[in-house]
């Protein structure tokens, strides 16, 4: 069995070493071909090194194809992974340093708020730059599997107006559901789940034991963790409230509602430091910046150290080998991807993205109904849903009307921010990104002028509630495995330690 798989952003050692790890534990995958492809020619020379490495110590023949020029990686291939970052971290600083001179205080700002929908404009038209190229010399029918944030926001662009078949692919429905088997005392295979919602903001509305409905223990059950019950606290009130869990995790989740955030006194009730998920301020920012320093500065001794083995116990809860493993085997694959929703989630709209089960095999990636999502939870849902949508809009159509629109609608910035407060916002995010964002050429013009003639909202310098020290790299050498193991992660928070204080 021969095919060719792509990667986008190849650079990317957590995501690349993984996804290409899991698909080589799949016995018929041994003779695929495999192409890399990334802007920064330096990390994608590194992350292929290793890689390569990887696949001639299990003793695969497979050459792979590492390329700065991504249509020549993209051509033949019948699936495409895309795991980019545009703007990089220089960018992603941006997007939560500008929005906390205006109160804004997110921990992740990949998703939504303020720094999510800054990425989506970024985002969203190179996605579609590379839908163009795929449609164009890859393999017809190919598959675009995108890992990117904001998912939701790029697996829309990309089926409205890429032309190309694109699922939205997270691993957060999974770590929830371990959390509530840890809750209820089981193992997480004994524990039956539906999820349902929009990525990030997907809900267990099922939740079953032996066909025994678990879903009304959970609160008291979560209430009395010894560490859920400190780490968790922003999930556990919205149980209280809404009657349901949801996947994300607590400093995610508390940035895209309005009432979590609002008031810097208050955030730290909310969250935990144990962990950066948990509600750091610039949590993922940081974990980023030290994995990709201590990536660059330890690299050759990560050559020195045994491959990576491709076994199936080594394989990873990612979805991306499994289904594609389903489409080429047959054999069936039960996971939670984004797709467009047409009538699966009857009380969200027909053109949103939503999060939902979905099964793989040879008949392709089918999705059952799942019908209404509990009242309370689909409002959730729909006011994100909002904000996507003209977030979508905006950056498709280069209109930055719809982008202060979206701005205003967000749940968090609209708590915080006033409608000039939003509008001057923008204007200075547009300015601070012009080198990401061409489409805004005109908008960018203008509001370069509006900053310069004075007359500005007072902002202010302002760390965040709960910023942390960004480690150096002879910080970081202290724990050396520690370091490594936040380098070459896929899911930066997988391991969540005990709260501390």
């Amino acid at each position: 069995m021969s095919f060719k798989v792509a990667f986008i952003g190849a650079g990317s050692i957590g995501f690349t070493r993984r996804l290409l790890e899991d698909l080589l534990t799949v016995p018929e995958f041994k003779n695929i071909e495999v192409a890399f492809t990334d802007i920064n020619e330096q990390n994608l020379n590194m992350v292929t090194e290793l890689c390569q490495r990887d696949i001639f110590e299990n003793g695969l023949t497979i050459k792979i194809q590492a390329t700065t020029d991504r249509r020549e990686a993209f051509r033949n291939a019948r699936y495409v992974f895309n795991v980019v970052r545009i703007g990089g971290l220089d960018a992603f600083k941006l997007d939560v340093d500008i929005p906390l001179k205006y109160g804004i205080d997110q921990c992740v700002g990949d998703t939504l708020c303020a720094g999510g929908i800054m990425y989506g404009q970024r985002g969203i038209p190179a996605i579609l730059d590379f839908c163009r190229d795929i449609r164009e010399v890859a393999a017809p029918g190919c598959i675009l599997l995108n890992y990117a944030n904001p998912n939701a926001m790029i697996t829309w662009a990309c089926n409205k107006y890429g032309g190309v078949p694109t699922i939205g692919l997270c691993h957060g429905v999974m770590g929830g559901h371990k959390q509530i088997a840890d809750v209820l005392g089981l193992k997480q295979e004994e524990v039956d789940i539906i999820c349902a919602g929009i990525n990030h903001q997907t809900w267990y509305i099922q939740v079953r034991h032996n066909g025994e409905d678990m879903n009304g223990k959970l609160l008291e059950a979560f209430e009395n963790h010894p560490e859920y019950s400190k780490t968790e606290k922003v999930r556990i009130d919205m149980i209280k409230r809404f009657g349901y869990y949801s996947t994300e995790s607590n400093g995610h989740l508390s940035e895209y509602v309005p009432w979590y955030r609002k008031r810097a006194s208050e955030i730290k009730d909310w969250i935990d430091l144990g962990v950066w998920i948990n509600g750091e301020t610039g949590g993922y920012l940081r974990v980023c910046t030290e994995g990709r320093n201590w990536f660059e500065t330890d690299f050759p001794n990560w050559l020195k150290e045994p491959a990576k083995q491709y076994t199936p116990e080594n394989r990873s809860r990612e979805h991306g080998s499994y289904i594609i493993e389903g489409l080429e085997t047959g054999r069936i694959y039960r996971g939670h991807f984004n797709v467009i929703n047409n009538g699966t989630i009857t009380n969200l709209p027909e053109d949103a993205v939503v999060e939902v089960p979905g099964y793989a095999d040879r008949n392709g990636i089918n999705i059952p109904k799942v019908g209404d999502l509990p009242l309370g939870c689909a409002a959730v849902c729909n006011a994100s849903i909002s904000v996507q949508r003209l977030a979508v809009e905006a950056a498709v159509k280069a209109d930055d009307m719809l982008l202060r629109q979206a701005m205003m609608m967000d749940p968090l910035t609209g708590a915080i921010c006033n409608p000039p407060e939003i509008w001057q916002l923008v204007d200075e995010m547009l300015v601070a990104q012009e080198q990401w964002l061409p489409q805004y050429a005109e908008a960018i013009a203008a509001a370069k002028k509006r900053l310069s003639a004075g007359n500005l909202i007072p902002t202010k310098e302002y760390e965040g509630a709960a910023r942390l020290h960004v480690k150096t790299v002879e910080e970081m050498a202290k724990d050396k495995e520690a370091a490594k193991k936040n380098a070459g992660a896929a899911d930066k928070a997988e391991e969540r330690p005990a709260a501390r204080e």
